[in-house]
């Protein structure tokens, strides 16, 4: 098995309870991508608008902790909600500041029932970076999703 290292950030906590049960399944190392606690409003609406508003101006968030040394390992599982059918933009942050060396982004994400064009947004945002095939699932599924997590672990 890859040495791997999941990193996600979660707003509401459904990708967070994602990355939890993607630990428990592989042991692998974890980070917790944060930003300042202003940096977003407490409803989705008003956090949606200022998330359009930094990509719209490319001032994406500032991350509040060092990025952890990607280069001992091989797999990054790297997770996230959906937002308007395109990575948070912490994410964004994190694959623009992050040094991810020779290691293959694996995606995985959560969202209200609808992922839009996630995957090709991440795979934009990572540039020239090796990305597998993701794991996306709505929130309503994280809880319920044991085969499909196993599953899509099984192809990485």
């Amino acid at each position: 098995m890859p040495k791997m290292l999941i990193v996600y950030y979660s707003w509401s906590g459904h990708t967070a309870a994602l990355a939890q049960r993607l630990q428990q399944a592989t042991g692998a190392d974890t980070y917790a991508i944060e930003v300042p606690k202003d940096t977003f409003a407490q409803d989705m609406s008003t956090t949606a608008d200022i998330a359009k508003a930094q990509q719209q101006t490319g001032q994406l968030p500032q991350l509040s902790q060092p990025l952890p040394d990607l280069t001992p390992y091989d797999l990054l599982l790297v997770g996230g909600p959906v937002w308007s059918g395109a990575p948070a933009t912490p994410m964004l942050s994190f694959l623009a500041a992050a040094d991810t060396g020779t290691a293959r982004l694996a995606p995985f994400y959560t969202h209200a029932g609808m992922a839009g064009d996630y995957e090709a947004a991440f795979k934009q945002a990572a540039g020239s970076r090796p990305v597998t095939a993701g794991l996306s699932l709505s929130d309503a599924q994280v809880g319920n999703a044991t085969a499909q997590i196993q599953q899509w672990l099984d192809q990485l």
